[in-house]
């Protein structure tokens, strides 16, 4: 367990998947005021969906005094991921998923310290990159991901629908240490 100013970041048990679930929607929910509603609701079903069976990936979690203030997974080179077009594609490194804060604990370092596990764990497994997908309507979080170094990967996009493009970023591993800036 890594502990950072009363924050522990740890690997998820069973009995935090409600609060898994509540913090995720919770911090996911103020897309459904920008979204079409039927793209939120396809949306928030596919989160569901995903923290339903979250399998290959580690869930970690980050807490304070005993509350999940955040989460996100981490799935391993080689999983194989479901698009929403039937497609499916292999990844080829890591790959960030659904990083989640509550909007209480947001601006309070929870967010980097759940990416900087991310990369912590990335580096032990050898890998040289570490990969995540966003859109543009998610501007705080990609520019969390500029600052720590990610560029955008085009070759990784996709689009779960003809209007929305979720785009790839890459962060590249090889023998530096990557640090918030």
């Amino acid at each position: 367990m890594n502990t950072m100013n009363e924050l522990s970041i740890r690997d998820a048990h069973v009995s935090d998947r409600d609060a898994i679930s509540n913090v995720t929607l919770s911090a996911y929910q103020e897309y459904g005021t920008i979204m079409p509603p039927a793209h939120w609701e396809f949306y928030r079903q596919s989160i569901l969906a995903t923290l339903a069976d979250v399998k290959p990936a580690e869930q970690i979690v980050a807490e304070r005094n005993s509350t999940i203030l955040g989460t996100v997974l981490l799935y391993p080179a080689g999983t194989i991921i479901h698009l929403p077009d039937d497609d499916a594609i292999t990844l080829e490194w890591p790959e960030v998923r659904l990083l989640a804060v509550t909007p209480a604990a947001r601006g309070q370092g929870v967010g980097a310290a759940l990416m900087q596990e991310c990369l912590r764990r990335s580096h032990q497994t050898g890998a040289t990159a570490l990969t995540l997908h966003t859109t543009d309507m998610m501007q705080v979080a990609k520019g969390m991901y500029v600052r720590m170094g990610f560029e955008r990967a085009p070759e990784l996009d996709f689009r779960p629908t003809g209007d929305v493009i979720v785009k790839g970023y890459r962060l590249n591993l090889n023998g530096s240490e990557t640090q918030s800036r």
